[in-house]
């Protein structure tokens, strides 16, 4: 097929676009392949964040308190989702890794028991929670005034969620397939529809916070129609078939080691942002909303940062897969470079329109305005860090090595925030500043940290593969 690629003997078809992708991910300019990949998926990231923010904005619409119930039950049910999170990028890892080798029978087998596995373990987490939703929420220290507010709401959420289990499958594998720019026409079609719905229900219909949920669980379901139909159409490489489905240890077993540190790696993220927002209650609820605003914004600039690892990962995993090594090296420095372009970029235009941003979340409350203002001046100033940190994730991503990804991620959180945060409180004077500044202290460590370990896994990449 292409010089220096050698493809397996196999029943499974690639298709012509598919065989031109795989080309230019292991021989074109690393720059473009990495904008034409990553750019798409940015874009998506980027969409992702203005619908989260769109929905705090109409969460304002019905009352302070549903904005923080809102932040507050999203950090809760992140936690559930990072399981099927997880298997999507670990999975989607290996799904690529098989790409690049050219073993086209073992990305299908990969990829259809990745679909009953996590359809399998969605339908397990409703079965387990459903019947004790309000007990949940409580053992997950949500206040009693949020579990008034969002009960409903969390329900439809958890629906959602399963349904998105699948989604996240399906565009794991058009992204492994550099199917970047369907994966952007996708999400613009969700989001358009959810907006749309949601905008209907909160201004027309003048609905509570349930149907904001609602309007998430109808245009998930979209995208699941487009999902099912793409996937059985034919008999590609990265379609579903039911005789496909394996429990061969070669197939699943790498996609559950790689995928597990991804989850526990999520859901602890998740579990302690929801610590550091009861934390923040001692403040009031509404700084629970304040901070839930901020990180809205940060997302702006993190967002398509994820974007590009997300591409990064991938294109890193098919050139390991086919032995690209210098390859694998040239994708990390360039996504570093535009990450942390975008971080500056992005952040600085933020911080200069503060009251603007501000200004859409408030509520018309003076006093909301200035705790969002206060948070976000110093969670902006981690933005250019996070951005490197974002490319040494997709180099561990990409090579595998998602125990590392794990145990930075644990320290972002468990030793970079919470225990700073607790010192904050108990023994300065700073009051409210500290939720902002813990939210810089803690991205700005974890960059250092994750720098460090980028170095080591370099020398010893370089070592084994370059020598």
């Amino acid at each position: 097929m292409y010089i220096g690629m050698t493809v397996n003997k196999t029943k499974t078809k690639l298709s012509s676009r598919d065989e031109r992708y795989l080309h230019m991910s292991l021989n074109d300019s690393m720059w473009k392949v990495i904008l034409y990949i990553g750019t798409p998926l940015a874009m998506y990231q980027m969409l992702s964040q203005i619908f989260a923010i769109l929905d705090t904005m109409m969460a304002a619409h019905i009352s302070k308190e549903s904005v923080s119930a809102v932040a507050y039950l999203s950090q809760v049910n992140h936690i559930l989702s990072a399981v099927g999170g997880g298997l999507a990028v670990g999975a989607g890892i290996k799904i690529s890794h098989a790409f690049g080798q050219g073993n086209f029978d073992l990305v299908r087998k990969r990829v259809s028991s990745l679909y009953i596995l996590c359809l399998s373990v969605g339908v397990l987490m409703l079965a387990g929670i459903l019947p004790f939703t309000g007990q949940f929420l409580r053992l997950a220290g949500t206040p009693e005034g949020l579990i008034k507010v969002g009960t409903s709401y969390f329900i439809v959420q958890l629906l959602t969620m399963v349904i998105t289990f699948l989604n996240n499958v399906y565009i794991a594998v058009e992204r492994a397939r550099g199917n970047a720019r369907l994966i952007f026409k996708l999400n613009l079609m969700v989001i358009l529809t959810k907006l749309s719905l949601t905008a209907f229900f909160v201004y027309i219909l003048n609905s509570g916070l349930v149907m904001i949920a609602v309007a998430s669980l109808i245009s998930q379901l979209l995208l699941l129609a487009i999902a099912v139909f793409n996937s059985l159409k034919g008999d590609s490489a990265f379609g579903f078939s039911l005789a496909a489905v394996s429990k061969e240890r070669e197939v699943v077993a790498p996609m559950i080691d790689s995928s597990l540190p991804v989850i526990a790696e999520k859901a602890l993220f998740a579990f302690g942002k929801t610590i550091v927002n009861a934390m923040c209650t001692v403040y009031g609820d509404l700084m629970v909303g304040a901070m839930g605003v901020s990180n809205n914004l940060g997302g702006f600039t993190t967002m398509p940062q994820n974007g590009y690892q997300e591409g990064c990962a991938s294109i890193i995993s098919q050139n390991f897969g086919a032995k690209r090594y210098e390859r694998v090296i040239k994708a990390f420095f360039v996504t570093m470079i535009i990450n942390v372009f975008l971080g500056a970029l992005i952040s600085g235009f933020e911080i200069w329109q503060m009251d603007f941003f501000a200004s859409l979340f408030d509520s018309g409350s003076y006093e909301f305005h200035e705790m969002i203002k206060l948070v976000y001046r110093y969670e902006a100033l981690g933005a250019v860090p996070l951005g490197i940190n974002a490319a040494v994730m997709a180099l561990l991503y990409g090579l595998g090595k998602t125990k590392l990804t794990l145990i930075v991620n644990i320290a972002r959180v468990f030793a970079f925030r919470i225990p700073v945060f607790w010192f904050l409180q108990n023994f300065t004077a700073l009051g409210e500043k500290s939720v902002g500044i813990v939210m810089m202290v803690s991205n700005i460590s974890v960059t250092v940290m994750s720098s460090l370990v980028a170095f080591l896994v370099l020398r010893d990449y370089r070592r084994q593969y370059l020598q």
